[in-house]
């Protein structure tokens, strides 16, 4: 099966690059100015793709003020170093070149601040294959992911019925769903099967490969 998109969003963690390093390190890091000690990384995986500010109140209680300033320690951390704490997933840059040359339009959709989405594709040499990038602002607002989907709808004049959100995790297939366009989940992030699965996006694959052939 091959599908006939336009227009295709990516999210960012989790889809086009593994951030787990950098995204946990830095929770630790928020984590440890507010008293709190956490040395296994992999129970901090649950951070990668959702606004921070909310998972911080999920995942440890925190009231709004003392998640905006896990957020700030958080930042202090991600912006030296975490943001490069990354790796792009194999196959990730061929599958774009050929997008582009097959003339569809990219554009990345991210709960991640602009401003650090815009550097970690510049890092990763990969900026130029999208025409939009929108994540969320540095003060929490544009944070969830249906609002960044509509905003780039709105603002670039997207046709629904040819647009379609590509994530790894349940808020990229949401945000899809309240926007009233397709989806794929991804697999190969963040995202459980059994997340995925309960959330039901239009399509689903397991690796860039499936994806790459879904989309060609």
């Amino acid at each position: 099966m091959t599908l006939h998109y336009s227009t295709l969003l990516f999210d960012l963690d989790g889809t086009l690059t593994d951030p787990k390093l950098g995204i946990t390190r830095s929770v630790q890091y928020a984590l440890a100015k507010l008293g709190i000690a956490e040395d296994d990384l992999d129970k901090l995986e649950p951070f990668i793709g959702p606004p921070l500010a909310g998972s911080f109140k999920d995942i440890y209680a925190f009231s709004d003020s003392k998640s905006v300033q896990a957020v700030e320690y958080y930042r202090e951390y991600f912006r030296e170093k975490g943001m490069y704490e990354n790796e792009i997933y194999a196959g990730i840059r061929l599958l774009l070149e050929a997008l582009v040359n097959q003339g569809h339009v990219l554009m990345v959709a991210t709960s991640k601040p602009t401003v650090f989405a815009e550097k970690i594709l510049s890092y990763f040499e990969i900026a130029s294959y999208f025409q939009a990038v929108c994540g969320s602002n540095l003060d929490g607002t544009r944070s969830d992911k249906t609002e960044i989907i509509e905003h780039l709808i709105r603002e670039y004049k997207l046709e629904k019925p040819a647009t379609v959100m590509i994530g790894d995790r349940k808020h990229d297939i949401i945000g899809a769903h309240n926007a009233g366009i397709a989806s794929i989940g991804v697999g190969y992030g963040y995202g459980s099967e059994s997340e995925l699965a309960a959330i039901k996006p239009t399509y689903c694959v397991r690796s860039v490969q499936e994806l790459a052939a879904l989309l060609a």
